[in-house]
């Protein structure tokens, strides 16, 4: 659960009764309004690594191939390691090699936080 989830839950608690079920009916209404976009794979997709293949693809290729990540935190990292290798001249492959373990870890650490969610509950 993240942040502006614990949040909501922590509001809706602290609500009376007659509250809660307004704040219920405004969720559903905004449901209504706003339906879920395309559905998010919660599994990596298979995306085979190219033999060759230029850092900014590589970032391209594992954001489709994670696209349950927030993108917003991947940032931070993948645009150090794109900086190091187009302004310090770093080993492209090596870069690479280094974006696929930080994306790796994103979807365990992605994983871990999930299925701590069920025991707040």
């Amino acid at each position: 659960m993240n942040k502006s989830e614990k949040q909501l839950l922590n509001l809706y608690r602290d609500l009376p009764k007659a509250a809660r079920s307004n704040l219920l009916d405004f969720a559903a209404f905004l449901a209504e309004r706003y339906p879920p976009q395309t559905q998010v794979a919660q599994e990596p997709l298979e995306i085979p690594r190219p033999t060759e293949e230029s850092v900014i693809a590589a970032v391209k290729r594992l954001s489709a191939t994670y696209p349950m990540l927030n993108k917003d935190t991947m940032l931070h990292d993948t645009s150090a390691l794109v900086t190091q290798h187009l302004v310090q001249g770093r080993d492209a492959m090596d870069v690479i090699d280094e974006l696929e373990d930080i994306f790796r870890q994103g979807y365990q650490s992605m994983q871990n936080d999930d299925s701590g969610q069920d025991s707040d509950a």
